[in-house]
């Protein structure tokens, strides 16, 4: 049943999940992750497994954003508004809600993690394959590649560096989980009249699965994305985007010999016809940050859900 009540008045004990509270708002999860890092409006409780818990309140407030964003105001000025309210200490006017069900019972995404961590060094394919499958029914494929596979290729690279497994194992389980990713993103349609943004990895660079969960996540928003792998040299980048026209190109670089290589990119790109924009990120930025002001273009984020975010507003859709 709805209900109309004041926001100041409703409950603010964490107790919804974040699958939840998407389906009660309409959000999805990779915006609501997005909105929560960049404007700082939220402060969600934490579970025992450390995952984000929102309150009644928290729903109605995400609520109340998502029909200013509806009506055609942008989720900055939706914000600030928010915050202009709760510096004067008022609430806005909560929206009619309906109370979200309690959150359903599932595996957590550490422990599908560890599920697939087994799963992969034992070369067991089928097991890996369903644990995915598992994982995509249950969570925002954002947080399959946050949470899930992530994870489970660092504790693999760890038990790599250790001795406890082979390097054949190592890649097994590289070469799987790119597969998979492959995979899936070719099953995503283009959608007529969205940008091209061209996605690889920096010249030198080899560690593929960042970027290609990057191309993966701008193909589900529809757009046409090309894949271009590892190690992609930089004049033949520039010739090809001279040609085909991209609006952004994107390259990711674990480390900061890679970073570096990526100065001239953006001098190169912004010289072409209509011009085509340029992004970047990966490990080597997050372990150096210092690297982000070192090389021209556009730094698109410490994890592909706010790089996500970062496109939508460069490229204004």
């Amino acid at each position: 049943m709805l209900c109309m009540t004041s926001m100041a008045a409703l409950p603010d004990e964490p107790r919804y999940q974040i699958k939840t509270v998407c389906e009660q708002t309409g959000i999805r999860p990779v915006t609501l992750r997005a909105w929560e890092r960049r404007y700082r409006f939220l402060n969600p409780g934490r579970s025992d497994g450390n995952y984000r818990l929102y309150s009644e309140r928290d729903v109605a407030l995400l609520r109340w954003l998502k029909d200013q964003v509806d009506g055609g105001t942008a989720i900055s000025a939706a914000v600030a508004k928010l915050k202009d309210l709760r510096r004067r200490h008022e609430w806005p006017e909560a929206p009619a809600v309906m109370p979200p069900p309690e959150a359903k019972g599932q595996n957590p995404p550490p422990q599908m993690a560890q599920k697939l961590y087994r799963a992969l060094v034992t070369h067991d394919q089928p097991g890996a394959a369903r644990l995915l499958r598992a994982s995509q029914a249950d969570f925002d494929i954002a947080a399959v590649c946050l949470h899930v596979i992530t994870p489970a290729l660092v504790e693999i690279g760890e038990a790599w560096h250790a001795g406890r497994i082979k390097i054949a194992t190592e890649h097994f389980a590289s070469q799987f989980i790119r597969g998979w990713l492959m995979a899936l993103m070719h099953a995503y349609p283009f959608r007529p009249g969205k940008p091209r943004v061209l996605v690889g990895c920096a010249p030198g660079e080899f560690h593929e699965i960042g970027a290609l969960m990057f191309a993966l996540l701008l193909r589900r928003e529809g757009y046409r994305v090309e894949y271009l792998g590892q190690d992609v040299p930089v004049d033949d980048l520039v010739s090809y985007a001279r040609t085909e026209h991209p609006a952004l190109v994107c390259l990711a670089a674990g480390n900061p010999r890679s970073a570096r290589d990526l100065k001239d990119v953006e001098s190169a790109l912004a010289r072409l016809r209509p011009r085509t924009r340029f992004g970047f990120a990966g490990r080597a930025f997050d372990l150096q940050p210092a690297l982000r002001q070192q090389i021209p273009g556009k730094f698109l984020g410490p994890d592909v859900v706010l790089a996500l975010s970062t496109v939508r507003d460069l490229l204004g859709v």
